[in-house]
């Protein structure tokens, strides 16, 4: 008996999505995981998700319409859909927009408790067919990182957010009654220590545990669907991929190594960056759209300066609580080299946008000394994201790229090949390597711990590692 790269992970999970492979390519914020990405992704049979965190509704139309235009009646696509906690109505035109374009799934992120833009997604359109099954017309996928945020998704929707969207007429009484049989979400994929947002968890701690919650959830409520597993963060190399799916995973999806490719939708001077890190050009940085209650993200360190400004910032946020207690060499150095505007330029540039869609936190920053040097601090987080998306050479050393250690190690393995350069690397042919070589480097361990005849198919052990 030989592994193969479709013998990995679930196979309900790929008949679900009708995928080649249990492997994903996850979403990344603005658009950095592409149109174009998604297409060459189901194009090839294999499934990946568009970044909408930060775009505009219309863009995100724009490119769906772009999507399902080059895939046409394959479904092998999915959109993300970033929790929005302080403009709950973006949540709600978003999940319009997906309606209104029948999208067939979509990839949660950044949840910590389930809203109700989310619950209507799931529930919407929910019927029950003659024999008693239930028919489901769109998939969730949910991202979460800890214990406490996956239950929510192992659960129904909470019962009074879907009264609630029966009396406002967004859901029948019939959909709130059959969503209270099946959970939220189809799928749950654990985020160890990644990219971006991250809790910094340990993959080979979390999926054991989480494995037991989705157990747990599946007796409790009798489910008529099965709930799988994933696991993310750190999945760069063939070896990586392969613990992952020995630990129970019935899925994986990569993130990092995907925005060092041809369909990433970053800059050229960005991924010239991503493709010299090494595993271990990674820095823990505060996050600027949580830059007051302290959250981190992961970025990339090498040849850069903004993992250091950034902390820096938030050191002078803690320390001070305005921007008239700084001291006039540091107003200067904040100005000049890591602004290089003033702070009334920046608080301007702010004012003007958050008029328009979060009025009351101007009104508290006028107010309030501190909050008014938090949000111009914020500024140079969302600055320097841009920055990288545009990837002017002339303000590298500020580029905000988010980034974790399976880029480095990816690098390291494709190192003296022929896709060294990030030019020849394509999604899906990334996708195709690393589960190849996760099937066949599964199959020399299994063969050199376990000596068994894998002729016969009936053994004990090669039935108790593939079954």
């Amino acid at each position: 008996m030989t592994v193969s790269a479709e013998d990995l992970g679930s196979p309900s999970f790929r008949r679900r999505h009708g995928l080649r492979y249990a492997y994903l390519a996850g979403s990344m914020y603005k658009g950095i995981a592409s149109k174009e990405l998604v297409i060459r992704m189901g194009q090839a049979g294999l499934l990946g998700f568009l970044g909408t965190g930060g775009m505009k509704i219309e863009q995100i139309e724009t490119d769906l319409r772009f999507i399902q235009s080059e895939l046409r009646d394959r479904a092998v696509y999915g959109l993300n859909l970033l929790a929005s906690p302080m403009q709950p109505d973006l949540e709600e035109a978003t999940v319009d927009l997906y309606f209104r374009y029948n999208v067939p799934r979509i990839e949660a992120a950044a949840f910590t408790q389930v809203s109700p833009a989310l619950v209507r997604y799931r529930s919407k359109g929910l019927a029950r067919h003659r024999d008693g099954t239930i028919h489901i017309p769109r998939k969730l996928l949910a991202k979460v990182s800890r214990p406490e945020f996956a239950e929510q998704f192992l659960s129904p929707p909470p019962a009074p957010i879907l009264q609630r969207l029966v009396q406002s007429g967004r859901i029948t009484p019939q959909e709130a009654q059959i969503a209270g049989e099946v959970p939220m979400a189809d799928e749950i994929c654990v985020e160890a220590d990644s990219a971006g947002h991250t809790d910094r968890g340990v993959l080979h701690a979390l999926v054991p545990v989480m494995l037991r919650l989705r157990d747990a959830a599946v007796r409790r409520y009798r489910y008529p669907i099965s709930i799988s597993v994933g696991a993310a963060g750190g999945l760069g190399t063939p070896e990586a991929i392969a613990a992952a799916f020995i630990l129970g995973a019935d899925f994986v999806l990569t993130g990092s190594i995907n925005q060092c490719t041809v369909e990433a939708g970053t800059s050229e001077t960005a991924k010239n960056l991503l493709q010299e890190a090494g595993v271990q050009d990674t820095d823990i940085v505060p996050a600027g759209d949580m830059f007051e209650f302290g959250a981190k993200v992961q970025v990339l360190k090498k040849g850069l300066l903004f993992p250091s400004r950034a902390k820096k910032l938030y050191d002078l946020y803690r320390q001070y609580d305005s921007l008239e207690q700084l001291d006039p060499q540091t107003q200067a150095q904040l100005e000049t080299r890591y602004f290089k505007r003033s702070f009334a330029e920046i608080f301007a540039e702010t004012k003007q946008y958050y008029l328009r869609v979060l009025p009351q936190v101007i009104e508290r920053a006028e107010r309030d000394p501190k909050q008014k040097m938090a949000l111009i601090f914020r500024w140079y987080f969302i600055h320097t994201n841009r920055l990288a998306l545009r990837g002017d050479p002339a303000e590298k050393v500020d580029y905000q790229i988010h980034c974790g250690p399976a880029m480095g190690a990816f690098n390291q393995w494709v190192k003296g090949t022929d896709i060294e350069h990030w030019r020849n690397r394509h999604v899906d042919e990334i996708a195709e390597r690393l589960m190849r070589a996760a099937a066949q480097f599964l199959d020399g361990r299994f063969q050199a711990m376990h000596p068994v005849d894998r002729s016969n198919p009936s053994s004990e052990a090669v039935q108790a590692l593939w079954t």
